[in-house]
């Protein structure tokens, strides 16, 4: 009877060393992944806000096209809203009326009747800061949103299912090391990244290019694409990481997908909650007369003030002597106030952001953009921000082969 070899086999191919390892884990995780049916519907749905957007930028290079900036630049000035243009005239309202040399985000003072500075509007400028807001309003509000779902249903299985499989006794006899593990799930992730928040928000920018008079706006909108990747990696790293620590401190994926989305709710709770108490607390002041902080505007019947969360309130007494509040900001309808927050044009400091991952995300992505400044505004969400990337790592390093080492 003859007798046959079953030991191993040396191998005959070509080796291409311990990185090659995450490019398998990220390839054979996205395949996984994108067999559910609900993930290829979400990445679809994704682009649909895109087509949204791109009529705003296709209106406001029409505008241009006609010569119709100045005329709306006096509309805005005069404290008008332009009406007709949508969404995107809450937009160039502000933009437009701002005096050159105010800061990005602020209104001009300007007196009725009083005669523009400028003739002629910087259409380079103006197309600048339009660009900028309505790609940061798009990143912030519909992608981010969407991500975070996609990312709460996707990344729960990836660590937890392989420690309920043992699949440990796999990955770890081999040579994969603990950073080779990490970096190829987080790539899993970081492929909807680009898949939901990347890509669209680039192919928005060539379609304002491909819709303007001239090709040559891409040179003066060189650096938007730039800023748009930076913007989807800050997005990405902190929500890639908590993601897959939640996924690594259990086997069971329903508790991670459960804190993760907890998380979200928590947090957001939290900071309407302080808000709101905040605006509560700014009215009592102003009914008793004390309106600390406020922007005084004149050109109106009556004088008006802007409290810090950018309504107005008239400062001529009612019939019981206190102050009248009005439904809304001027040029700013209620129904567009979350496009003034998401693109950076709300004058107050969100001093509560650093507490929900949602808001401290969009001040650090206004700031990449430009459309936010301030130092006291950006530092404590971009704080925050990096101490739950600190200790999403310090987990994932001692979650991940701990099971090795018991």
């Amino acid at each position: 009877m003859p007798l046959h070899d079953v030991g191993y086999r040396p191998w005959q191919g070509e080796r291409l060393g311990a990185g090659s390892a995450i490019g398998v884990i990220a390839l054979t995780g996205i395949r996984l992944a994108w067999t559910s049916r609900w993930l290829r519907r979400m990445v679809f749905f994704a682009w649909s806000p895109a087509l949204v957007f791109a009529t705003s930028f296709f209106a406001f290079e029409q505008a241009i096209d006609e010569g119709r900036l100045a005329t709306m630049r006096d509309a805005a000035q005069a404290g008008r809203n332009l009406d007709g243009v949508g969404m995107l005239g809450t937009v160039l309202a502000d933009t437009l009326g701002r005096s050159p040399g105010n800061v990005a985000g602020t209104r001009a003072v300007r007196p009725p009747g009083g005669k523009p500075i400028d003739p002629k509007v910087d259409i380079a400028d103006t197309r600048r800061i339009v660009w900028s807001r309505l790609l940061l309003a798009f990143m912030r509000v519909p992608q981010a949103v969407l991500l975070a779902i996609v990312i709460g249903l996707v990344a729960p299985a990836l660590v937890s299912r392989d420690l309920r499989a043992k699949a440990w006794l796999v990955y770890f006899t081999r040579p994969v090391g603990r950073l080779e593990y990490i970096l190829g799930k987080a790539a899993i992730l970081g492929a909807l990244v680009a898949a939901i928040t990347v890509l669209p928000a680039l192919s928005l920018w060539l379609m304002g290019v491909l819709v303007s008079p001239s090709v040559w706006v891409a040179v003066d909108t060189w650096d938007l694409p730039l800023k748009a990747v930076a913007a989807s990696l800050v997005l990405a790293v902190p929500m890639v990481l908590l993601a897959l620590a939640y996924s690594a401190v259990t086997a069971e994926s329903r508790i991670a997908s459960f804190a993760w989305f907890a998380t979200w709710a928590a947090c957001w709770i939290a900071h309407s909650t302080l808000t709101t108490a905040d605006m509560i607390a700014a009215l009592r002041q102003a009914d008793a007369g004390a309106t600390p902080g406020v922007v005084q505007r004149e050109g109106r019947a009556g004088s008006w003030s802007e409290d810090p969360f950018g309504d107005l309130t008239e400062s001529s007494p009612g019939p019981a002597g206190r102050l009248k509040r009005t439904a809304t900001d001027d040029g700013i309808p209620r129904r567009f106030r979350w496009l003034a927050k998401a693109a950076g044009m709300d004058p107050a400091i969100d001093r509560w952001a650093w507490l929900s991952p949602y808001h401290a995300l969009g001040v650090v992505q206004a700031w990449i953009f430009g459309t936010e400044t301030r130092l006291q505004a950006v530092v404590p969400s971009l704080v925050s921000l990096s101490l739950v990337s600190l200790i999403a790592v310090i987990v994932l390093l001692n979650r991940i082969d701990a099971p090795t080492r018991a």
